[in-house]
């Protein structure tokens, strides 16, 4: 089944995947509080690693809207679900937001028949098709 206007199914998509890189942003401030009441204690690697890891899902979320954003969101599912090597917690919270994005995936492919952007066609290949002849 695909979307009716599969150009503003993209769009809704690309706003959802926003959302959610957004949220995991959020949620992965909020771990340095759970680790410093577990174990070794929140250190500056520890923090160091997830605040870098919040300020690139809230950039990420930002780039939704080029082609290139799906593939970085995706790429940063992986750190997020190894912040569970920190603390317990946040296996299940990484694991939540990683199946919520493969579940955003798997809505793509099924409104837009592909889970990867297509790109924007060119001027040069617009005017070839329209020539007779060629």
């Amino acid at each position: 089944m695909t979307a009716p206007d599969p150009a503003r199914a993209g769009r809704a998509l690309n706003g959802a995947a926003a959302a959610v890189l957004l949220l995991e942003g959020i949620a992965v401030l909020f771990i340095p509080r759970g680790i410093a009441q577990t174990g070794p204690g929140l250190t500056g690697f520890r923090l160091t690693v997830l605040l870098v890891l919040a300020v690139l899902l809230i950039l990420a979320a930002g780039l939704q809207r080029r082609p290139a954003g799906l593939y970085v969101g995706t790429a940063l599912q992986v750190p997020v679900v190894l912040t569970g090597f920190f603390a317990s917690v946040p296996w299940l919270i990484g694991g939540i937001f990683a199946l919520l994005w493969l579940y955003l995936l798997q809505l793509r492919k099924d409104l837009l028949g592909s889970i990867l952007p297509k790109a924007p066609a060119t001027r040069g290949d617009d005017v070839a098709s329209e020539e007779p002849g060629r």
